[in-house]
């Protein structure tokens, strides 16, 4: 996003595209920032069927390593990235349906937001076991490698995953193999009730990279700039054959693990610490020292955010629930009896 240095300036039209790059960024976090927060409400009334994990505080790490991606390319998302969905152009309304078990959701009401994915955006449902998608995402990897396909994979974690032993085969793979694969730890610095401290000696995820024969990348998760900047330069070599990468963003959550935890293990202050690091209100900053008119534009996004996500939840309310011989569906894959040689089966 920013200029290299000796580089002739901007036209107008590149001008013109970087600020509406810059204020969709914008828009696509609070838009994660309201979805979420409706479905917390929505939880809290019973109408969301499963469990919910909050990304509130991370919606920065999502906006900004999804946003260099292009059609093709494939990524894992972690239990508390909604907004990849959303940032991969999954509709709203399908991922409301999702959430709240209907026909029209992405899995058709078979399972609840924690395993729906959508192939047809490239994005693989995420699995109870954290960790266990990176060995797919991996083959994902190595499938366009082999094809020549100049697409990336990407594989969210959480530092918590970092431990598995999946994890730890999945990067030691990728690196033997040279594999266009990203993989992205948001570090919230508990994993569950677990505080970082307790669960490794070291300081950074990313140190573990140089291990495997990659790179490993530390960046602010909360500042959408940064991890914006470093997720364009990381997956553009990638993409090139650069072979696998690291990125660790570090972060925090500002919820419990999931919606019935009061996180009473944390302490109040570090809470208040990072809620002031908020990535909203920091890029909002930078907007404005941009010469944006902020007040403006965030009461218009508001109230598009706000249209979108009272849309959604209209259709996914008014959506039917899954009839119940469909539960007997889609259990097996069909058998395909290979013909013989006169062309009978």
């Amino acid at each position: 996003m920013a200029e290299p240095d000796g580089a002739a300036p901007a036209s107008a039209a590149e001008t013109s595209a970087r600020i509406e790059y810059e204020l969709n960024l914008y828009f696509q976090m609070k838009l994660i920032r309201a979805f979420e927060e409706r479905v917390s409400r929505l939880h809290r009334q019973n109408k969301i069927l499963g469990g919910v994990y909050s990304g509130a505080g991370q919606e920065a790490i999502v906006t900004g390593v999804c946003a260099p991606l292009q059609e093709g390319d494939f990524v894992a998302p972690l239990h508390r990235d909604l907004g990849v969905f959303l940032m991969r152009g999954v509709d709203p309304g399908r991922l409301m349906a999702q959430l709240m078990g209907k026909e029209s959701g992405l899995s058709r009401g078979k399972d609840s937001f924690l395993h729906g994915g959508d192939l047809e955006h490239g994005i693989f449902g995420s699995t109870s076991m954290l960790g266990s998608s990176l060995p797919v995402a991996v083959g994902a990897a190595l499938k366009f490698q082999i094809k020549r396909e100049k697409h990336v994979a990407v594989a969210f974690f959480g530092e918590g995953a970092s431990s598995r032993g999946d994890v730890h085969e999945a990067m030691n793979f990728a690196g033997v193999r040279k594999l266009p694969v990203i993989f992205v730890c948001e570090n919230n610095r508990y994993a569950y009730s677990t505080p970082l401290e307790k669960q490794m000696a070291i300081e950074n995820v990313a140190d573990r990279a140089e291990a495997y024969g990659f790179r490993g990348h530390v960046v602010s998760g909360n500042d959408l700039l940064a991890v914006v900047q470093l997720s364009e330069r990381v997956i553009e070599r990638v993409r090139e054959d650069g072979g696998p990468a690291l990125i660790e963003c570090k972060t925090y959550r500002y919820r419990g693990h999931s919606e019935h935890d009061p996180a009473l293990y944390r302490d109040k202050d570090e809470l208040v610490e990072w809620e002031s690091r908020d990535p909203i209100p920091r890029y909002e900053f930078y907007l404005e020292k941009r010469g944006h008119d902020i007040r403006a534009i965030r009461e218009q996004i508001d109230e598009r955010t706000h249209r979108i996500v009272q849309q959604a939840v209209d259709f996914a309310e008014e959506s039917p629930w899954p009839a119940p011989q469909d539960a007997l569906e889609d259990l097996y894959a069909p058998s395909v009896t290979p013909a013989s040689p006169n062309g009978k089966h």
